[in-house]
């Protein structure tokens, strides 16, 4: 378990960072990370870096979950759709500022993994599938919002049509050789409005389950 002292820097480096959502600085603070890591990673569970986990995926720096996470511009109506659940640590943290969670992992070995991990916080309002996220989940659309943890070369044309009217996407785009740029995607009336959040580096959106 971490310290007090290493969840009070956790939360310096995410005001550094230009997280202000006081709520998110809460959740990040009661949701351990280190419960989301397995093995000789867990004693770096509060660096600011990406560490590996199960089946050859990444768990992402605190910074990126935190800022992703305030992109969606979260409140307690929201019904969201995660996409790429890895260790379930994002989904811990969407679920105590969202109404429900509904995340999709490929593989379904890090499914059961996560449904483990995010069983110990007694949360339940995420429902873990486990199957092809670039399908999304047409029988639980529209969603008030989407997040992507894995980059596609542009926003899937499938996980827009899931995305309610006046909704939120945000997901990283780009060549998963390069340089990746992190997307918020407003869905109105009118069409998309896209706006650049700054770059970032993600394993790719892969079709297909295992």
């Amino acid at each position: 378990m971490s310290t007090v002292e290493e969840r009070a820097r956790l939360v310096f480096s995410l005001r550094q960072s230009g997280i202000t959502d006081i709520h998110i600085h809460s959740v990040m603070e009661s949701i351990d990370r280190a419960d989301f890591i397995d093995g000789h990673f867990k004693n770096r569970a509060y660096e600011d870096v990406p560490l590996p986990i199960e089946s050859g995926q990444t768990i992402s720096a605190p910074t990126i979950v935190a800022k992703m996470t305030q992109a969606l511009e979260l409140n307690k109506k929201c019904k969201v759709l995660e996409v790429g659940t890895g260790s379930g640590y994002q989904a811990a943290i969407l679920s105590k500022l969202a109404r429900r969670v509904y995340t999709i992992e490929r593989i379904k070995a890090l499914a059961k993994i996560a449904e483990q991990r995010i069983s110990q916080y007694n949360i339940t309002n995420i429902v873990i599938t486990a199957g092809d996220g670039s399908l999304g989940l047409p029988h639980q659309a529209p969603f008030d919002r989407i997040l992507l943890t894995a980059a596609a070369e542009d926003a899937p044309s499938t996980l827009l049509a899931q995305l309610k009217t006046g909704g939120i996407m945000v997901l990283p785009v780009g060549q998963s050789d390069a340089t990746q740029i992190l997307l918020r995607i407003r869905k109105t009336e009118d069409g998309l409005d896209y706006e650049e959040l700054g770059n970032v580096r993600f394993v790719p959106l892969l079709p297909g389950k295992e």
